[in-house]
């Protein structure tokens, strides 16, 4: 049995007679662990030889008439547990929606969407119901109490069919389509003798005379007159448009459009030809195309034919909510046989998409990194977009996977194909393909023609010498956003940090402000007003006085995305701004919002981190602005100049993507150093053949593989002393191979000391398996040793 639940061993339950003909392998049940907790557990192996080493309890319930997991997807499991170094426990915690893994805790809520009146209900589902009208939730030991019975998950299992309750976090969000605001006549005055009328009324306000006549005369052009193409079109006021509206002569309304329109069929084919050539020899192949080349046209047809094969497909985003144009692409060729799934989803609406792929029809599911543990029954072809995207990797809690890596074991289980697009890859895909092992296919230009941007450097340490600054930025990023925003199109500015100042400093002592749980420096965010930390969430307000000499000379260093945006609204006060981080994008669609905003010309200027260099296409983009790209080169990190690069030509590569050639300017103290340098002429193979000469001069990836052991504990001399016991154990048989153990950059975090071991190993070592095993011996034993107490150890493999 798989509980959820991270056990080193499968544990053996007893099934009794009368559930004997409905226990089956890949089915939920539900079972007893320790004294009083109930879980539903997943049915591995059925046998006939009862455990030696203890007494089997027996299976409560079987929760369904068929089973949730194939042997396929075991298979899967115990490939992730045994390549991650985790449990199969952990492995269906992540890969089961969360109704899938009841426990006594779970909490249950009425479903907002459900007429409970329509339905019949038992004596028993309808004192549960009673209850939730009084208790906004109640967990499932709460029922059991309720009901004066112990195993509850039956009733539960009925109201859950009749769509009566819903466990954990299941409100409903419905898809926010996009919407614009238009403007049309009153039907009243759409008629000959109405607009007659209407004209020789008007003829005393010239100004409203001319927004009517406009509108006559785009409603022949247009079927909704969007609110902006009619100022636009005749340079109108809002306010002599809302006196109209008043007035009942116009009406206002929301019109939902599309995003984009559908897919052209004019795609590469060379590069699709190319494709299927590799694909009959190579089960994986990279497709480096530079940014706007026209990948996902390919993606398309290559979906398409396996659709049209009756075979599944999964299309992988690195971050789906930051992906919703291709989302809306795909769907809106595809229809009803696309389907998106990610963690935003509500466990409801996860659920209905795993019930959906287990059947097995011909679908194309377009998903973030878990939506690799759907249950395919036909898999033909796994897309993996943005190969390079370090969000593929699961870093908290176990499995820590990669999905890239995971969905190539996938498909080869399913003996389908993998193709990995990119046009910044990673250096281990890049090395595959010219390795051979991987198929390589080039896309060298644009989709239709269009010119790449024109890149150039704001050199900040020569404008600072010539007093030519305008707050952070250059002259020549200031006066490029001066004209582009003078020519009606929009600005991507690019700051990798947020908040409003990373650092707040004594001037008289040099005092920090630190969490007090956490071994960083606190950043403080404006629109709280408070200091807060990126690790564990901790704020507190902003000290008036120095803490530690009392001194009122305490000001903020550096800044964030917070900060430029405010500097952005005193330097072009006309401009309209959007910000886009992790503050201003909390909600479940407050990524698409801003998105879709920006995306309909209602604002100039986007502010952003990392997230606006991914997967965003925007029209009316024309500049591209990095404030401070200083802050990528100098990170203490093997992958430093592979990540700057990859980061820097993607948000390069959102100027320009329609028709104008676009421009992008990179700020730097540092204007020769080989990434920026590397960037300006976009040569990706000369700065990978580098880097390559380095990596394997040191023993670095591609060149090995990696295995990261963290130990954690609240006391820093424990977390010491285990980490060389540690670091003793793993020297006996791995000796130079083993490096550490170090403090990472960031030493505490949550109160717990963090110490780091390295283990290099050969990349295609056929030893690998073992010396995993060994790893994992050695973590044992240090684990359950005694004198150290709660000390919580694990391993990260293949980290980024």
């Amino acid at each position: 049995m798989i509980l959820p639940l991270p056990l080193q061993k499968l544990y053996t339950y007893r099934v009794p007679d009368d559930l004997l003909n409905q226990v089956e392998t890949g089915k939920r049940v539900i079972v007893q662990f320790g004294k009083k907790k109930l879980y539903s557990a997943i049915v591995h192996a059925i046998s006939h030889q009862p455990p030696k080493e203890y007494e089997a309890k027996y299976i409560l319930d079987v929760l369904e008439e068929k089973p949730v997991v194939g042997e396929q997807q075991f298979r899967f499991w115990k490939w992730i547990a045994t390549y991650y170094m985790c449990t199969l426990g952990e492995v269906m915690n992540a890969a089961l929606p969360g109704p899938f893994k009841l426990e006594s805790e779970t909490l249950v809520t009425l479903n907002p969407d459900c007429d409970i009146n329509s339905i019949e209900l038992t004596d028993k589902e309808f004192l549960i119901t009673e209850a939730l009208t009084v208790t906004p939730h109640l967990t499932i030991n709460d029922i059991s109490s309720i009901l004066e019975i112990k195993n509850v998950f039956a009733i539960l299992k009925g109201l859950y069919i009749k769509g009566v309750i819903a466990y954990t976090e299941n409100i409903k969000e419905t898809y926010k389509p996009k919407t614009v605001s238009c403007i049309k006549l009153n039907e009243t005055f759409n008629n000959d003798h109405g607009l007659s009328l209407l004209f020789a009324e008007l003829e005393k306000t010239p100004k409203q005379l001319d927004i009517l006549m406009a509108v006559v005369h785009l409603k022949h052009q247009h079927a909704h007159i969007t609110k902006k193409q009619l100022i636009e079109f005749g340079g109108f006021s809002e306010s002599s448009l809302k006196t109209l509206v008043k007035k009942e002569v116009l009406v206002e309304y929301k019109q939902q459009i599309d995003r984009l329109t559908v897919i052209h069929q004019d795609v590469d084919l060379f590069t699709f030809e190319q494709i299927k050539t590799h694909f009959e020899s190579k089960d994986v192949s990279l497709l480096h195309g530079i940014t706007s080349s026209g990948k996902t046209h390919v993606y398309v047809k290559l979906i398409e034919e396996q659709l049209d094969a009756g075979k599944q497909v999964l299309f992988l985003l690195p971050e789906i909510a930051l992906t919703s144009q291709i989302v809306q692409r795909i769907r809106k060729y595809f229809g009803d046989k696309a389907f998106s799934f990610h963690s935003k989803f509500s466990p409801n609406e996860r659920v209905e998409i795993w019930q959906k792929v287990n059947k097995g029809e011909p679908v194309v599911i377009i998903g973030a990194r878990s939506s690799i543990f759907l249950p395919f029954k036909n898999l033909g072809l796994i897309i993996v977009d943005e190969e390079h995207e370090t969000s593929y990797k699961q870093q908290e809690p176990a499995p820590r996977y990669h999905a890239r890596d995971a969905a190539i074991f996938l498909a080869f289980s399913w003996k389908a194909k993998v193709l990995l697009g990119s046009a910044t890859p990673s250096f281990e895909s890049y090395s595959n393909a010219k390795a051979g092992k991987y198929g390589l296919v080039l896309m060298k230009n644009r989709f239709g023609e269009v010119l790449m941007p024109e890149i150039t450097v704001g050199n900040i340490s020569e404008d600072t010498r010539t007093k030519s600054m305008h707050g952070y930025l250059t002259a020549a990023l200031y006066h490029a956003i001066d004209e582009t925003l003078q020519a009606k199109q929009q600005v991507i500015l690019f700051q990798n940090r947020r908040g409003y100042a990373p650092v707040m400093e004594c001037q008289n002592c040099n005092w920090i402000p630190k969490c007090v749980n956490c071994d960083i420096s606190l950043t403080y965010h404006k629109y709280i007003d408070s200091l807060k930390c990126h690790y564990c969430g901790y704020t507190t307000k902003v000290p008036v006085n120095c803490l530690a000499c009392g001194s009122h000379l305490v000001s903020l260093k550096g800044f964030g995305t917070e900060k430029i945006e405010d500097e952005i609204k005193i330097q072009f006060p006309a401009a309209r701004v959007l910000r886009l981080d992790l503050e201003s994008t909390r909600t479940k669609h407050g990524h698409e919002q801003i998105i879709s905003d920006f995306e309909a010309q209602e604002a100039d200027i986007l502010i952003g981190t990392q997230m606006i260099s991914k997967g965003l296409d925007f029209a009316n983009v024309n500049l591209v602005g990095v404030i401070n790209a200083d802050q990528l080169l100098y990170f203490p990190d093997f992958r430093a100049n592979e990540r700057a690069y990859q980061l820097l030509t993607q948000v390069s590569g959102r100027a320009g993507r329609k028709s104008k050639q676009g421009r992008v300017i990179i700020q730097t103290n540092s204007p020769m150093h080989q990434v920026i340098q590397k960037v300006l002429h976009q040569d990706y193979e000369y700065l990978f053949m580098g880097e390559d000469a380095e990596r394997e001069r040191f023993g670095y990836p591609p060149h090995t593989r990696l295995i990261k052991l963290i130990v954690k504990h609240k006391d820093y001399t424990t977390c010491e002393k285990a980490a060389f016991e540690l670091q003793k154990l793993l020297y006996t048989r791995l000796g130079n191979k083993v490096i550490g153990p170090e403090s990472p950059y960031v030493s505490r975090v949550r109160n717990l000391y963090i110490k780091e071991i390295l283990v290099k190993t050969e990349r295609n070592s056929p030893h690998l398996s073992g010396m995993k095993s060994f790893i994992y011996g050695c973590m044992q034993a240090v684990q359950t040793d005694k004198t150290f107490g709660k000390l919580t150890i694990f391993a990260d493999v293949d980290p980024f």
